[in-house]
């Protein structure tokens, strides 16, 4: 088992990253787990902007800021939160906003991985699409990724800019983006399996390595909220 994969064919991480969903359920405990990954090996830590309404991308900063060389931070946006009116934005105005908003939670001059977090259809995704294409030729976003997609939705993304991940729900137990996993090894695109733990019956480790064994361009992200758990997903690789 390789135990990196080049993400975009430039961007060099450890295939088991982390999910950084949970760390808003208790600040201090989610720095300590940031700063522990790290420790353990992780250099790709994903996020969103609504996580936590932004606290997520915010402890990050607090606990890892100024970044070592090599941390890949990956975020998303398109997706409303708060009292917000559009439950999915994928309007270009909307995702400038969000980039520049986690930019500044993040203390980032340029994202690594900017994903789109969710298509909304009242926008197609070939514009939300264009959108980041805009900000990574800006200088904001160096890599594009999609998430929850399905295989028709990243070929249309593919005509507006070039898509290096796709992040969508995928376990031992719920195998339903397979043909999405199938086009990304097609074509060396990240798949990176959201709730790669699934119903969490079996053992951690052995449900991520089921996941780094099925395929070469599987990254998991597993979170939690505590650092004993972290430990314990990380023996998949130790």
């Amino acid at each position: 088992m390789n135990p990196t994969f080049r993400l975009g064919g430039e961007i060099e991480v450890r295939r088991l990253g982390f999910g950084a969903m949970r760390i808003v359920e208790n600040a201090e405990e989610g720095k300590r787990v940031l700063r522990r990954a790290l420790e353990l090996g992780v250099n790709f830590v994903d996020t969103a902007d609504i996580y936590g309404a932004g606290r997520s991308e915010e402890l990050i900063a607090e606990a890892l800021h100024p970044y070592p060389d090599g941390l890949v931070i990956a975020t998303k946006g398109g997706l409303g939160y708060g009292f917000q009116e559009r439950i999915r934005d994928g309007r270009p105005e909307h995702l400038r906003e969000a980039c520049d908003a986690s930019l500044r939670r993040l203390r980032l001059e340029r994202i690594d991985l900017y994903q789109l977090h969710r298509h909304d259809p009242e926008v197609p995704i070939e514009e939300s699409v264009a959108a980041l294409e805009e900000l990574r030729q800006e200088g904001k976003i160096r890599l594009i990724g999609l998430s929850n997609v399905s295989v028709s939705q990243l070929r249309a993304a593919q005509t507006a800019a070039t898509i290096v991940s796709v992040q969508n729900e995928f376990s031992r137990g719920l195998l339903t983006s397979e043909a999405v996993l199938e086009a990304c090894e097609a074509e060396d695109i990240a798949f990176i399996p959201r709730n790669p733990l699934g119903e969490g019956l079996g053992d951690p480790a052995d449900e991520l390595r089921w996941l780094l064994d099925r395929s070469p361009v599987m990254l998991p992200i597993p979170g939690t909220s505590k650092v004993e758990h972290l430990e314990a997903n990380m023996s998949a690789v130790l």
